[in-house]
């Protein structure tokens, strides 16, 4: 096996990387994954995810962890509400009786996160270690964390997300900002801090959109809910706006201008302190990009391929890299570990640029002035 003796480094405990990291264990790989975390418990922001057959599913069915799946996922979570402006429902998929809720399965980041991590060797993870540079030692690297410890690897897997700081250790393309900026947020024990939206979400999700903008609800199985507003603002509105996005009235003040054809209901979201937010500018990277591939280091999931999130695309993909590159890896197909990534690299590239080009229309299609009539349109031409 080509990677026997060698040791693996998979920087970043998101699902990407601890797929990895379990596929590569199921072939005896001596893998280790560094998370800045600080421990497992951390809470996990964000909305749920819908995993698809082909990618997020196939790596948990590769990794035998279907059944711990079945046993954690949320049916109807991915039952949609669409919405105007003005809260009125407009499409309801709760009336639907013959959606099949098994096509794109939801479950919450935590516990995905918790199957995968419970599915590793004990010790496999090393919490508190953000990574903060690497330098070249022998034929692999050394990696250099900010709790100020040190660890060599014969092979280097970028797992570290959008704003990878590995990723420049492999190419200098930049990405592209896609016109719109979300305003990220998490609203904790909601069903008591903001009950009519968490009614209105009815333990789904919600697309609300209206005048070029939107705003996406996701109910948690905790009990929280999160969303997304997306407004087409300059690339550099976040440092430009003069916004605290750590003082919540600052942000709730911006709101009522920014949404302000929107009606007072959404204003519940800003109605307790019990909330996390933060602004996200939506990047992605050119459509044919590329680079030289490396025998000792190579990438997976957003280090790789960040896009908004308007496909439900990104775990998705980062899924499928893990399993394509821990088949490349441990196959007898390909002479030499260069000669593995170079497959997994160039495969990766073009499918990620299909699935980039198709988030980016959707971007547009959503956040048009005519954003709710194209949404309608989307899903009465998919029935």
């Amino acid at each position: 096996m080509k990677l026997q003796d060698k040791k693996v480094a998979v920087v970043g405990g998101g699902p990407g990387g601890l797929t990895l990291a379990k596929l590569l264990q199921l072939k005896g790989v001596n893998v280790t994954v560094y998370e800045r975390d600080s421990n497992k418990e951390v809470r996990q922001q964000g909305a749920t995810l819908d995993l698809h057959e082909e990618s997020g599913l196939e790596a948990l069915r590769r990794a035998n962890l279907m059944n711990e799946f079945k046993a954690s996922f949320r049916p109807d979570a991915g039952r949609l509400r669409v919405l105007d402006e003005q809260a009125i429902i407009k499409m309801d998929e709760h009336e639907l009786q013959d959606k099949d809720q098994e096509d794109r399965p939801e479950i919450d980041r935590a516990p995905l996160r918790d199957i995968l991590i419970n599915a590793l060797h004990e010790d496999t993870i090393v919490w508190d270690s953000q990574f903060i540079s690497m330098v070249k030692q022998d034929h692999g690297w050394l990696l250099h964390f900010k709790n100020g410890k040190s660890f060599y690897a014969d092979l280097v897997i970028a797992a570290d997300g959008a704003n990878s700081k590995i990723r420049p250790y492999l190419t200098d393309i930049k990405p592209i900002y896609s016109g719109v900026t979300i305003v990220e947020g998490n609203i904790y024990e909601a069903e008591k801090n903001t009950p009519k939206l968490w009614e209105i979400t009815k333990g789904g999700k919600v697309f609300a959109l209206g005048n070029g903008q939107s705003i996406i609800l996701s109910a948690k199985g905790e009990g929280s809910l999160s969303f997304y507003t997306g407004c087409k603002v300059p690339e550099n509105w976040t440092q430009e706006s003069g916004i605290d996005f750590n003082n919540k009235q600052q942000v709730f003040d911006w709101f009522k201008v920014a949404f302000s054809y929107w009606s007072e209901k959404w204003h519940e979201l800003f109605a307790s302190n019990e909330m996390w937010f933060m602004p996200r500018p939506q990047y992605h990277f050119p459509l044919d990009q590329t680079w030289t591939t490396l025998s000792n280091l190579t990438m997976l999931g957003d280090a790789a391929h960040r896009m908004p999130p308007y496909a439900g695309e990104g775990v998705n993909q980062a899924m499928q890299d893990a399993f394509e590159l821990a088949e490349n890896l441990t196959c007898d197909h390909f002479p030499d570990i260069q000669t593995a990534i170079s497959n997994y690299e160039r495969q990766m590239q073009a499918r990620a640029a299909a699935v980039t080009k198709d988030t980016l229309q959707n971007t547009e299609i959503l956040h048009a002035e005519d954003g709710l009539d194209n949404l309608l349109a989307m899903f009465t031409e998919r029935r």
